[in-house]
């Protein structure tokens, strides 16, 4: 009964979560709902006994938007969500395609001839999950990852040589900026 409560809150809330990112102004917020909906998913796939690829989808998720709002915050023009903006392009087009895809997914879920199950479970549904999805590649993904996170937060630190402090010194409270470069607003 509790499981069915959570699997049922999960599902809503990572559908309505996944719904938010195309009605927020900010590009930041949308991320941030974007992860509330994958985190769902990933609690979807623990409470589904997936608990390998539960937790992977958590972490991934997590460290790819917390990445993606602080590319957002530096790169985007509105990020903060100060002045209107759509997330959407072709709107009835968009939808009336979401519409079709939705519906023919539905279809082929309920009209599919699920097979029986044959033989027993295997013991251990996550070392399975993790052998068929990987093989004897695990170690060498989990290096990859680490070196993918170090030069993503790498490339962060080094991309500018100004640092916050720049413009204003350690008295954030100055009235003037001392920018040494010229621009931006009001200026």
């Amino acid at each position: 009964m509790l499981d069915d409560v959570i699997f049922w809150t999960l599902g809503v809330l990572a559908v309505a979560a996944g719904g938010m990112v195309f009605r927020f102004d900010s590009m930041a917020r949308a991320t941030y709902a974007l992860l509330l909906s994958l985190l769902c998913v990933g609690g979807l796939a623990i409470l589904l006994g997936l608990d390998y690829l539960g937790v992977v989808i958590v972490l991934m998720m997590t460290i790819e938007m917390a990445i993606m709002a602080v590319f957002m915050v530096m790169f985007m023009m509105n990020p903060a969500g100060l002045m209107p903006m759509s997330m959407l392009h072709n709107k009835r087009g968009g939808a009336a395609l979401c519409a079709g895809v939705f519906v023919l997914l539905v279809a082929g879920i309920v009209l599919a001839p699920w097979p029986e199950r044959v033989g027993r479970a295997h013991g251990d549904p996550t070392a399975a999950l993790g052998k068929s999805l990987m093989g004897p590649h695990m170690l060498t993904m989990m290096t990859l990852g680490f070196a993918l996170f170090t030069t993503i937060v790498a490339t962060v630190v080094l991309s500018t040589r100004r640092g916050r402090y720049d413009r204003l010194g350690d008295d954030l409270r100055a009235r003037r900026a001392d920018d040494p470069v010229r621009g931006g607003i009001g200026r």
